[in-house]
């Protein structure tokens, strides 16, 4: 089979930020992760009335798949709704960053307009990342 484009990241993204759980912000965002080995995970944004315990989208598919065994991944969309493109924060961008190579593409969406997707890198988005 043949791997997801860009598109079908984006899209499958967009299905999971229906699932988010953001009573507060009303914020929803969903992510799609592709692993090494061909895989989709998928996460979406679960906020907490402490909002210092809220996860984000990324992390949510991240953590998800690596609890399945999956720790190598080769691609990340990210779709929420609103004005603005959702790029990850800093911490899921160091997240990714523990799995992902700095050449990962980071394929990014308005959930009213998912034919324009901005496209950049891990290497872009976080220049100097922190590596133990």
């Amino acid at each position: 089979m043949a791997d997801p484009s860009p598109a079908d990241l984006v899209q499958a993204a967009a299905r999971a930020a229906e699932a988010a759980h953001a009573p507060y912000s009303r914020y929803q965002v969903g992510a799609a992760l592709l692993t090494d080995d061909g895989h989709l995970f998928t996460g979406c944004n679960v906020e907490n009335a402490s909002y210092g315990l809220t996860n984000c989208a990324e992390r949510t598919a991240v953590f998800t798949a690596v609890a399945a065994g999956h720790t190598r991944f080769r691609a990340v969309a990210i779709v929420a709704r609103g004005e603005s493109i959702p790029y990850p924060c800093g911490a899921c961008r160091q997240v990714l960053a523990e799995f992902c190579p700095p050449d990962c593409p980071v394929y990014v969406a308005r959930q009213e307009d998912l034919d324009t997707i901005e496209t950049s890198t891990l290497a872009e988005l976080l220049p100097k990342t922190f590596r133990f």
